[in-house]
Parts: C-alpha cells; structure tokens; sequence
C-alpha cells in the first residue's frame, strides 16, 4: 500500500515540480486542495527554514500524515538580498512583481546583476518532527524577460551556463539544475528512509 504525502501548497507549479522530483516512489500524493480546512499558513518565519518548517508541521498535525512544504525565494545582490523571504509578497501579482524587480534594477549594470534561487525543503511527521535540506541556483537578472516555461520569476533568472533563463529550460533540464530540484533530490533519500524503516515517523537526532 502507498504512503500518503501531503505537499503543502496550493501553488500549481510547485505541486507539479514536487510530484516530478518525487516520481517513482510509492507515494499517493495529497495537496491543501484536498483539505480545505487548513487554511493560509501565516509565513512568519524569519528565514526560509522557519516558514518551510512552519508549513510542513502544521500540516503534518492537522492532517496525521507525512507532509512536504518548501520556502523558496529570490536573493538579489545589488538589492541586498532582497525580495528574499518576501519574494511571493513583493508585489500582489507574478507580473506586478517582475515589473517592479526590473525597475529597481533598470540602472544597474550586468556584472552587478547577480542572484540567487534558495529552496529549503521541508519533511515532518505527524509527530511534529522535521528535517530540512537546501538548494542553490545562482544565476543573474535578465533585462527583460524570456520564455514562457516555469512560473514566478524564472522569466527573469538567467542562466549564463546555459545562455537562457529559467523559464526557457525544459522541465527535465529545470528540475536537474533549479534551488526546488536541489532541495528535493537532497531530501528524497531522508523520505525513502523514514517510509522504509521508520513507518512514516522521523527519528529524533
């Protein structure tokens, strides 16, 4: 019989990263959608492991299964690492918060450009336990934004190894190479190995 997995989001494209990444294993995966009695989960948190930790338990709790969150978020360096854990709350929508990434950066020079993709990705119990991995993608702000894969800020995140940006890459090459895809590959064994030896319970460090 399958594990039941809650990811805890509402959010479309991470739901379909998540079941990608997580493909293979003997998982039913469940979303806040099938909860409806879970409402918003306030991300207070003052990092992203705080808010990723937050969700994840909160979930796991309320629901008695396996539960998944992650708080991603993008560093600029001529910002001061800002939109940072405030990257979803920047601006009130995807478009209005691109616009606004570009003006503040409409004087800045590329080398200057430099940014960063962070995920922490978060698993919790039932019992209230959790661990957390992160991922990384560096990369630099475009100055207009390119391709119609990905969501969020990816039309803007370029990627010089690649000489395109995030929302230009195939979904294979995305998850290979994105902070999501880092995080998640880095957490999978933990999942593996808490359903295998553990009956869903993570053990206490």
């Amino acid at each position: 019989m399958s594990s039941i997995l809650v990811l805890a989001t509402r959010n479309a494209g991470k739901i379909a990263e998540f079941r990608q990444l997580l493909s293979g294993l003997d998982l039913t995966f469940r979303t806040l959608a099938d909860y409806p009695d879970i409402g918003d989960i306030e991300e207070d948190g003052r990092t992203f492991a705080e808010n990723a930790v937050k969700k994840a338990v909160s979930v796991a709790l309320a629901t008695g299964k396996l539960a998944l969150a992650d708080d991603s978020g993008l560093e600029v360096d001529a910002l001061g690492g800002r939109p940072g854990i405030y990257s979803s709350r920047y601006a009130p929508t995807t478009a209005e918060r691109n616009a606004k990434l570009l003006e503040e950066l409409k004087d800045v020079a590329v080398p200057l450009r430099t940014a960063r993709f962070v995920c922490v990705a978060a698993l919790a119990d039932p019992h209230g336990h959790a661990v957390v991995r992160t991922g990384v993608c560096e990369g630099r702000i475009a100055f207009e934004p390119s391709g119609t894969g990905g969501f969020g800020y990816d039309p803007l995140f370029f990627l010089p190894e690649h000489n395109k940006t995030m929302a230009s890459l195939s979904d294979e090459e995305k998850n290979r190479i994105s902070h999501r895809g880092k995080a998640i590959r880095a957490l999978r064994p933990v999942l593996e190995t808490v359903l295998r030896e553990y009956g869903g319970r993570i053990p206490i460090p």
